[in-house]
């Protein structure tokens, strides 16, 4: 029978630790050319509002597909502005595995990625974490990035500031102005929908590490000129020079994949200003889909 997993089922079969190992793996993988992968498909049906992705990928372990809803008009309501489901298949044999929501996997995932970049791309002695945006991603954010750095300070920034003070009394964090709270920051996050820079360079401390997350689509930015002139890191090269403004309009030059660090193949120069973009890719989705689902057959 094909297992179906509701987001209750997703969240009892997810741990931190196992799925940022899991996603340094498929990423590790990717960017070794062992994952089948196309950039996602992403169909706007009002712009600025409505989008629905469509994300393929087959690895050795498992091939599937995430349906996502990107729905930004949702911001400020009661429902989500990323919704998603997944189908997951054995590779070797086409069989179908599980149907499973996607939202949980969608929001832990990303913020896993951003814990394993940061593992091997943020300074080991990193204190002070500064999150600019308030919601879902810096919630992930917080929890991911605590399992691999020890934060003695969490600082935070919103363009609505009453969702800064209510994230600063919930999380045990400042809320600040956006300049306040990146200055002399060891690791910045930025998870926002902004249409234009949120962040500036002049801000950033010599060694920080940004972790860039938002603006998702080609014409919108959340970091400045002097941000993307810093050592470049990206999830996949393909997806971002199609997918993220912050990296097409400013012409930045990319150093690596983060994969490329994963697997070897490149030194992660930790001693520089680094920024790692991460717009998210159906390697991560799959490999982390298969998890939870090795995780529930155990339980059935």
């Amino acid at each position: 029978m094909v297992m179906y997993l509701d987001e209750a089922g997703v969240r009892a079969a997810l741990r931190w630790d196992e799925l940022i190992d899991a996603m340094e793996g498929a990423l590790a993988a990717f960017s070794s050319g062992r994952v089948l992968q196309p950039v996602r498909n992403m169909l706007t049906i009002e712009e600025g509002k409505r989008y629905l992705g469509i994300m393929p990928a087959v690895s050795e372990r498992a091939m599937g597909l995430k349906l996502v809803s990107f729905y930004p008009g949702n911001a400020g309501t009661a429902i989500p502005t990323h919704m998603a489901m997944i189908l997951l298949f054995r590779s070797d044999t086409g069989e179908p595995l599980a149907v499973m929501d996607g939202r949980l996997i969608t929001e832990m995932r990303t913020a896993a990625v951003s814990a394993a970049a940061a593992r091997r791309l943020a300074p080991s002695d990193s204190r002070v974490l500064a999150l600019l945006g308030s919601g879902v991603q810096a919630k992930a954010h917080l929890e991911a990035l605590a399992r691999v750095r020890d934060f003695e300070e969490v600082r935070v920034w919103s363009r609505t500031p009453e969702h800064a003070e209510r994230f600063a009394r919930e999380h045990d964090a400042r809320a600040m102005d956006a300049e306040s709270a990146v200055r002399g920051a060891d690791i910045v996050v930025t998870a926002t929908s902004a249409r234009e820079p949120i962040l500036k360079g002049a801000w950033l401390k010599d060694g920080a590490y940004v972790n860039a997350v938002g603006a998702p689509r080609p014409t919108w930015r959340e970091l400045d000129d002097a941000v993307m002139a810093n050592l470049l890191f990206v999830d996949s090269r393909e997806a971002v020079l199609k997918e993220s403004g912050d990296v097409i309009l400013s012409k930045a030059v990319i150093y690596a994949e983060i994969g490329e660090i994963f697997a070897g193949a490149k030194q992660s120069l930790r001693s520089r200003t680094t920024v790692f973009k991460s717009v998210g890719i159906a390697a991560e989705d799959i490999a982390a889909a298969r998890l939870v689902y090795d995780a529930a057959s155990k339980t059935r």
